[in-house]
């Protein structure tokens, strides 16, 4: 990946924050960069990290942000946005996601443009796209 000055943090609300960090870090891999517990064995902000990216969330709340940014639930069962993780071994991160229980809405297959993917949803129905593709380099 190109080195950007700038960087893209993607950020989450779950209702369940501290089963959905397990979750993705056993079915996608993230590892855990920083969590900080809140009140009522809630999550008040937490980072994950992949590769040289990372996603922040926390428990769904009523705080400022909170009511900014819903679960998938609270939107009935709909998304705003789906993140892209561009994964090398993405076969064996798919059969990992698969054992997991992710829920895969589009099979893991080779693109037009490149690159090989698949999309699911986490277990609080987050949409997930991951593939092979790396639009930096696509050009080198």
């Amino acid at each position: 990946m190109k080195e950007n000055k700038a960087c893209i943090i993607p950020t989450m609300r779950y209702k369940n924050a501290q089963m959905a960090i397990d979750w993705l870090c056993n079915a996608f891999g993230f590892e855990k960069h920083l969590i900080v517990e809140g009140e009522n064995n809630t999550i008040a902000h937490a980072q994950l990290t992949f590769g040289n990216s990372m996603i922040m969330l926390s428990s769904e709340n009523e705080n400022e942000y909170g009511k900014l940014v819903k679960t998938p639930e609270s939107l009935n069962g709909n998304n705003t946005q789906a993140p892209y993780i561009i994964v090398e071994k993405i076969d064996e991160h798919y059969e990992k996601a698969v054992a997991a229980g992710a829920k895969i809405l589009i099979e893991i297959k080779d693109e037009e443009y490149g690159g090989r993917g698949y999309t699911c949803k986490d277990i609080e129905e987050y949409i997930w796209n991951f593939g092979s593709y790396d639009p930096w380099t696509k050009n080198e």
